[in-house]
């Protein structure tokens, strides 16, 4: 048996809440910065912007759907929602149209150089800070998640399998490819695994009465489960 979590108490429920809300409009307004950075954006933002091209919509809408979308999908593999899933489905769109509403668009290209750079940072703590509040994963990465489970397949070629996916109907579409993309794939892995953490929220838990005065040993599916968690794969940063 592993051990049993009892209820947060209140000082540290709020700062849970607290740094869930911050992370994930971080991770909205770090994605304005990459897109303002015009030197091209992660895979699902590919996606977000050809789909943008093609029917006027905002930005932030456009997330918002597709996570909608992303989150029907859930459905067949039963994967469940927390409600970090939720309110991230509803709290990112709407971020990054903040960001991109503060930050114009055409800057100079020394200016867009530095916002790139920026984005990915930003993006890397606001995933740091929402995973680490431990509240549920967002939808893109439940889905990943969800897929390794029912298929067994390993998780590095469900993650590649998606983003080649949406990056390549994202380009179709008309969304903007470029070294921003190749860096975001590069960067926001290591980056994650560093800030993810370092945010971690330290929860306390007690043991079962049983296994008092033993230590619990975790479940070979426990620790499958955490591997998945605390492991980002090269693309996306988790959302």
């Amino acid at each position: 048996m592993i051990r049993r979590r009892t209820a947060d108490p209140t000082p540290l429920l709020i700062r849970r809440l607290v740094q869930l809300f911050v992370g994930l409009f971080l991770y909205g307004f770090g994605i304005a910065l990459i897109v303002r950075g015009e030197l091209g954006v992660g895979p699902w933002d590919v996606l977000t912007q050809g789909i943008m091209k093609q029917t006027g919509l905002s930005f932030g809408l456009i997330t918002v759907l597709m996570s909608g979308v992303v989150l029907l999908l859930w459905i067949p593999i039963r994967q469940k929602p927390g409600f970090g899933t939720i309110v991230n489905s509803l709290l990112v769109g709407p971020a990054a149209d903040v960001g991109l509403w503060l930050i114009p668009p055409g800057l100079d290209l020394w200016v867009r150089a530095l916002l790139l750079p920026a984005g990915i940072v930003v993006l890397a703590i606001a995933t740091g800070l929402y995973i680490g509040a431990h509240f549920g994963p967002g939808p893109r990465d439940g889905l990943m998640t969800g897929l390794h489970r029912v298929t067994g397949w390993r998780i590095w070629i469900v993650r590649t399998g998606i983003e080649v996916t949406v990056l390549a109907a994202g380009w179709l579409l008309g969304g903007n490819v470029g070294i921003g993309t190749l860096a975001f794939a590069l960067l926001i892995g290591p980056l994650c695994g560093y800030t993810m953490p370092l945010f971690s929220v330290k929860r306390s838990g007690r043991m079962p009465a049983d296994r008092v005065g033993t230590r619990a040993k975790p479940t070979v599916r426990a620790h499958a489960a955490e591997a998945v968690t605390l492991a980002p794969a090269p693309g996306r940063s988790p959302a």
